[in-house]
């Protein structure tokens, strides 16, 4: 028997209008130099990852001068870090004080910093982003501190456990280089990127030109990154039933919504509750023709629809499905953190390898980011999900200013000092939308 429910309207774009943000960035004085010890703890990480990549460097045939690799990767953080609003900005900010591990003021001119900017291989930029993660991912380990019920039963059950999902980066400013000419701010391209729910780190990013880029497109790329026995969590914009049968196969089970309009015949009922229907149904034609797990949850008066492609609901219960897919929503908050937050909203650049500079970046201080919040989320004994990482990073402020009155000295015990003040733990919340459940029993609903 086929079934099909209509479909759902359209939703609108979630690119939003950035000339507000441009022209904020462009009015404000860029923020004061972290405190030594956040100097510290930023070089300690990124210096020898940058100092790592000056063999390929050298094997690209790219020469030494004054704005060496370790200068500009201090330039780029800078400018993300700090929140300046150009080059023109950096330029000034470089000629007076130095920048991170550049300790000495250096005079450069601006159409230097640009040129540089332009020419520098972006894939130098990815490969300290690469080469931090492993790190962040060796201090993650040697941390401890509590996690949600779902994600520790599914840590214990997989290799890793892992949610994707792609966004499309914001206009580009128009006022620079071969854009000055254009009629509209062209979008930046779009991003993608592969994230671990178990420790907030990204294992990939990769980056398309194209803004109008359709997520089906970064499969072979999500497909070649992803090892055997992991839980992949993804939208159901990446609803492919080919894609569905390759998962299977490399042994990765995943959990995904399922469409409105899906058709599929029933094979069996295993659950069928007021709030809870969980079946074996066929979907697909031909060659992608498959047995898969539908999963259906009523919730507030609405059917909720997930996919899984395992069939075993002892290995995989209906609750753990509705609530790691609820954990989907983790990359939404790290897209909010590196756009919003850390600015990822404002290019100051048009050229494309810029763009791709400012992305690795952003990404790498967004790791950086996530050890700093882990660290406090340790210290307070509390999951990461309980800590903000907007606060950590709007609180550094404050460090910084109790720092130099000689009224701290460690950013991580001044943080679990001062929580409530700085509104650093989140408030708690219920999760309502767990209709179904004890997640901490481990057994089938």
């Amino acid at each position: 028997m086929n079934q099909k429910s209509e479909s759902s309207p359209k939703k609108r774009s979630t690119v939003r209008h950035t000339r507000a943000i441009q022209a904020d960035r462009g009015k404000h004085s860029p923020a004061g130099p972290p405190t030594e010890e956040v100097e510290r703890w930023l070089t300690e990480i990124v210096h020898p990852a940058t100092f790592a990549q000056l063999e390929h460097y050298h094997q690209l045939g790219l020469r030494e001068r004054i704005l060496t690799l370790p200068v500009t990767v201090a330039l780029v953080l800078s400018l993300i870090w700090r929140q300046v609003s150009g080059v023109c900005d950096l330029v000034r900010v470089l000629g007076t004080e130095g920048l991170l591990w550049v300790t000495e003021p250096l005079t450069v001119s601006q159409q230097a910093v640009s040129g540089r900017l332009g020419s520098l291989p972006a894939d130098l930029f990815r490969r300290i982003l690469q080469n931090v993660l492993v790190q962040m991912e060796s201090r993650w380990q040697q941390r401890e501190r509590p996690l949600p019920p779902e994600i520790a039963w599914a840590q214990a059950r997989y290799t890793d456990v892992l949610v994707h999902d792609g966004s499309t980066l914001d206009a580009l400013v128009r006022k620079v280089g071969l854009l000055r000419e254009s009629e509209t701010n062209p979008l930046a391209g779009r991003m993608t990127a592969l994230l671990s729910l178990v420790t907030r780190l990204p294992r990939q990013v990769w980056y398309e030109a194209d803004p109008q880029a359709h997520d089906q497109r970064f499969w072979p790329q999500i497909l070649a990154a992803l090892p055997a026995g992991v839980l992949l969590i993804f939208d159901l914009g990446y609803t492919n039933f080919g894609r569905f049968l390759e998962l299977g196969a490399a042994q990765i089970t995943f959990v995904t919504r399922a469409k409105s309009n899906l058709a599929f015949q029933l094979e069996r009922v295993i659950v069928r509750r007021a709030q809870v229907h969980d079946q074996l149904v066929w979907i697909g034609s031909n060659s992608d023709r498959q047995l898969i797990r539908l999963v259906q949850v009523l919730y507030q008066g609405k059917w909720y629809r997930y996919l899984t492609n395992e069939l075993d609901p002892e290995r995989l219960p209906a609750a753990y499905v509705l609530a790691l897919y609820h954990q989907r929503w983790r990359i939404e908050d790290a897209y909010a953190i590196v756009k919003r937050l850390l600015g990822l909203a404002y290019f100051w650049t048009g050229a494309e390898n810029g763009v791709q500079l400012q992305l690795w970046a952003t990404w790498l201080l967004y790791a950086l980011l996530v050890d700093l919040t882990d660290a406090v989320a340790e210290a307070l004994d509390q999951p990461f999900a309980a800590i903000s990482m907007e606060m950590v990073y709007r609180s550094l402020y404050y460090f910084t200013q109790a720092y130099q009155r000689g009224k701290a000295t460690d950013v991580v015990a001044y943080f679990a000092a001062n929580t409530k003040l700085f509104g650093i733990r989140k408030r708690k919340f219920k999760r309502s939308y767990l209709i179904m459940l004890d997640l901490t029993s481990g057994s089938s609903p």
